[in-house]
């Protein structure tokens, strides 16, 4: 009797200490949900780079004449053409992501993105009509933030989603990379620097990505179509509100990054290096505003947050009309300006991960995402006319400041309201 429940026990044991192990095997294989935040991180900040690589050249191209005699208008747009495409790209891409998964996605998008990299650095730069038909496929990569927020998403239990967003969101500082490097680059080493370096980067970054990157365990692809999805996501409430804010938030950021150094430049004077590295400025400022945003917002409430930060944007736009000198105050309004959208990016997120069912964030974000890319096409094109028309940017500013109240507005009300059903609804 004593060995037999000696040998039923050892075997019990050995059952346990093997399952513990398959346990502990299938962990390691799946991934650290840390690891897996930190590798989307850093793919989105790579993709970043390569996508605002356009935007530090566009005021050095006009004063060097590398494209010819080309307008303000024209180089609004050689920085606002990769913007749209990356923004209307992560409609689709968020809904590939929910289907395939970010393992897949993450690698394919930054190999994609390496191909426009080198044509401009090899071919494009005599031609504005070339540059600006690379610039639509470098688009590819802004859609990499449609890949990584239903990524983390997935990684991380709801009390945690909107920090690990936020943090994920902090890639957006890809940008102060491009800022800071890009200029140097061209006029020191040589104008296929900037672009051979990024494209290195990319492809070291995607073979990395994909050997270690892993979706979260359990996760569940959709099986509807790609388009009956894409129609599905449009219409719930949360989609076109979070939409609008995003527009706001993230569009403002956007606007500002691609275009401050052709405003510092006009408006102050500034030479092209100097404009570059204030925009990197405002760029770090934003990005570190955007994690703190996602973490507010899983303490405080996302619509407090939201609403704080498109007060004091209102209030930052408001102010800058008036042109103030750079030193100090000046400088101070920027940058505040700069941590308001910083937070508010962040907050929508995490407004869409308590607000939406996990296996269609993908889809949201997409769309949301898009709204936000949009919002920072437009501003810089309408920046660009109104300083055509009034040699000044205090109407650009206004619109701003008008447009932040009238969102401030909409989240105290209809957001607010959508958010309380949602946290209503049986679970």
């Amino acid at each position: 009797m004593s060995a037999t429940a000696s040998s039923s026990d050892s075997s019990s044991n050995a059952s346990l200490t093997t399952s513990a192990l398959g346990s502990t095997t299938a962990t390691t294989r799946s991934g650290n949900p840390w690891f897996q935040l930190t590798l989307a991180t850093i793919g989105f900040a790579v993709n970043f780079w390569a996508w605002a690589l356009l935007s530090p050249l566009g005021p050095l191209f006009r004063a060097n004449g590398t494209l010819g005699d080309i307008t303000e208008g024209q180089v609004s747009l050689l920085v606002a053409v990769p913007v749209i495409v990356g923004s209307i790209g992560r409609i689709f891409i968020g809904g590939l992501t929910d289907k395939y998964g970010g393992r897949l996605m993450f690698p394919l998008v930054t190999g994609a993105t390496i191909i426009p990299v080198l044509l401009i650095g090899f071919w494009a730069q005599g031609s504005l009509a070339a540059i600006l038909v690379m610039g639509f496929f470098l688009g590819i990569a802004g859609t990499s933030f449609a890949i990584g927020v239903p990524f983390v998403n997935a990684w991380f239990p709801p009390a945690k989603r909107g920090l690990a967003i936020g943090i994920f969101g902090a890639g957006m500082g890809g940008t102060a990379i491009s800022a800071l490097t890009t200029v140097p680059m061209y006029e020191n080493i040589g104008d296929t620097a900037p672009f051979v370096i990024c494209a290195i980067v990319l492809a070291v970054y995607g073979v990395f990505a994909w050997f270690f990157m892993r979706d979260a365990p359990g996760r569940v692809a959709p099986t509807t179509s790609l388009m009956s999805r894409i129609v599905a996501n449009s219409k719930l409430p949360i989609t076109w509100q979070a939409s609008i804010l995003y527009a706001v938030a993230f569009g403002g950021y956007v606007a500002f990054s691609v275009y401050l150094p052709v405003y510092l430049r006009n408006a102050y004077g500034l030479e092209p290096a100097d404009a570059s590295n204030r925009m990197a400025g405002f760029v770090l400022i934003a990005v570190i505003g955007r994690p703190l945003g996602g973490w507010l917002a899983d303490r405080l409430g996302s619509i407090r947050v939201l609403g704080a930060v498109f007060a004091v944007v209102a209030v930052c736009a408001a102010i800058a009309s008036s042109n103030p000198p750079l030193e100090n105050f000046g400088t101070i309004v920027f940058l505040l300006l700069a941590l308001a959208l910083g937070v508010g990016s962040g907050a929508v997120f995490a407004l869409i991960a308590q607000a939406t069912e996990p296996s269609r964030v993908g889809g949201v974000t997409g769309i949301v995402g898009a709204a936000g890319g949009l919002g920072g096409f437009v501003p810089p094109l309408i920046m660009g006319a109104i300083y055509g028309l009034t040699s000044s940017y205090q109407w650009g500013l206004w619109l701003l400041a008008i447009t932040s109240a009238l969102t401030l507005l909409l989240t105290l009300t209809v957001v607010r309201k959508t958010r309380a059903r949602v946290d209503a609804a049986p679970h």
